[in-house]
C-alpha cells in the first residue's frame, strides 16, 4: 500500500545529497528510497534543502543563531507541521532534530523519531512522553545500550552508506583527510595537530553552523593551527568528497563525543580508505583494528597510525563497508517500519483513507 509520510528534519540545518549532518544524510536518503518505491514523500526542512519528494521549506534564519533565532525557527516548524497534516492524508511521521519534542505534532498519525545523537544530547523527559504512538529508535546498538534500561525504545536501524561510483582504481596520495561540522566535540584541532606531528599535509572539510560556541571554536582552535600543509577547504559536495575519500592515505575522526554512528567513516571505508579514531562510541565497532583502520588514545597515536595507514589494504576496506553499511538494508528496515507502524494505526482506528493512485482500503478487521 502506498504511503504518505512526513519528514521533518532539523530547522537549521538543510537536507540533500551534499547535507553535512547525519541526520539530515540519512533523511536524504529515506526520501529517495520513499520515492523510488512509489510513495508520497514530504519533507519539511530549511530552505536550501534538495529533496526527491515535497519540500516543504522553512526559512533559514541569517547571521548568528541565539535562543531567540530558534524559538522561532521552531514555531516556523510547528505551523508547517500542522499545515502538512490538514493538507495531506499523512501516515506517519518521521522526526529527526534534537529538538523534536519542541514541535511534536498532537496526537494523529504515529510518529517515529531517530535520535541520531548521544543519549546525553537530549532532555530525559523525551524517553517518556505522553503523545500515544509516539516510538523512539537509536542508530547503533553502542548508542541504545547507552539509554536507560528502562526507555521505551525501538530496536536500532544502524545507519548505511552508498557505495561511491568508482569505475577505476584512484591512486593513493600522500595526504589525510577530515571530514564534518566544525565544532568542538568533533575535536578537529587535534587531527590538525597529529597531521602536524605526522609531518603529512592534512585537508579539512565540512560546515560552521553560525552558533556562537562554534564561531568561537574555529576562530581560537581552528583557524591559528591552519598552514600551507594544513588547510580548510569548506563544504564539498558528494562527488568531491569521494574523490578525496578515495585518494587520501586515511581519514582522521577524533571525535570527542560518543559518536552514535560515524557516516564519514563508513563512506571512507567504502572509498578503500581506512580510518584512524578515537574509540568514541560506535566508531570502536565501525572500525577494525588494525585491519580497516586504527583505534588510538591520544594525538601522539593518531600521529603514529598516519603513518601506518599506509600499509593497509583498501580492498579489505571496501570489502568491510559491502559487508557491514548496507544502505539498502538500512532503507528496506525503515520502509518496512513504516508500514508496521501506520498499519497498527489503521487497525486501530478502523479508518478508511484513499492512498494516492490505490484502491480504498479497510482496517483488515
Amino acid at each position: 500500500m502506498p504511503l504518505t509520510v512526513l519528514n521533518i528534519a532539523y530547522p537549521l540545518a538543510s537536507v540533500g545529497p551534499d547535507a553535512v549532518g547525519g541526520a539530515e544524510q540519512i533523511l536524504t536518503q529515506l526520501d529517495a528510497a520513499l520515492t523510488r518505491a512509489g510513495h508520497r514523500s514530504l519533507v519539511i526542512a530549511c530552505e536550501g534543502s534538495a529533496t526527491g519528494g515535497i519540500l516543504l521549506p522553512t526559512p533559514a534564519p541569517p547571521g548568528s543563531i541565539d535562543e531567540g533565532v530558534f524559538r522561532q525557527v521552531c514555531a516556523t516548524h510547528r505551523r508547517r507541521i500542522a499545515e502538512a497534516l490538514s493538507r495531506w492524508p499523512v501516515d506517519l511521521v518521521h522526526m529527526h532534530g534534537i529538538d523534536f519534542h519542541t514541535y511534536l505534532p498532537p496526537p494523529g498519525p504515529p510518529v517515529l523519531v531517530t535520535l541520531h545523537l548521544p543519549p546525553d544530547y537530549y532532555q530525559s523527559a523525551i524517553l517518556y512522553l505522553d503523545r500515544p504512538d509516539t516510538h523512539l529508535h537509536g542508530v547503533s546498538r553502542s548508542q541504545h545500550e547507552a539509554f536507560p534500561s528502562n526507555a521505551a525504545l525501538l530496536p536500532p536501524i544502524e545507519n548505511g552508506v552508498a557505495l561511491p561510483a568508482v569505475t577505476m582504481p584512484v591512486a593513493k596520495r600522500r595526504f589525510a583527510i577530515a571530514l564534518g561540522r566544525l565544532c568542538p566535540e568533533k575535536g578537529f584541532h587535534l587531527a590538525l595537530d597529529a597531521a602536524r606531528q605526522a609531518d603529512i599535509p592534512l585537508l579539512l572539510a565540512g560546515a560552521v553552523f553560525r552558533y556562537p560556541e562554534h564561531l568561537r571554536y574555529v576562530e581560537e582552535e581552528i583557524r591559528p593551527r591552519l598552514d600551507r600543509a594544513r588547510r580548510f577547504i569548506g563544504p564539498i559536495g558528494v562527488e568531491r568528497k569521494h574523490r578525496l575519500l578515495t585518494a587520501a592515505q586515511c581519514l582522521l575522526v577524533p571525535s570527542l563525543a560518543a559518536e552514535t554512528s560515524s557516516l564519514v567513516a563508513m563512506e571512507a571505508l567504502a572509498c578503500g580508505t581506512p580510518v584512524v579514531a578515537f574509540p568514541s562510541g560506535a566508531l570502536a565497532s565501525i572500525i577494525e583494528d588494525g585491519r580497516t583502520g586504527f583505534l588510538v588514545r591520544d594525538v601522539q597515536e593518531m600521529a603514529e597510525a598516519i603513518e601506518a595507514a599506509r600499509f593497509l589494504d583498501p580492498e579489505e576496506c571496501r570489502a568491510a563497508a559491502r559487508r557491514r553499511f548496507s544502505l539498502a538494508r538500512m532503507t528496506d528496515r525503515y520502509l518496512e517500519l513504516y508500514h508496521t507502524l501506520a498499519g497498527r494505526r489503521t487497525e486501530a482506528t478502523g479508518r478508511f483513507h484513499q492512498a494516492p493512485g490505490a484502491a480504498c482500503v479497510g482496517s483488515g478487521a
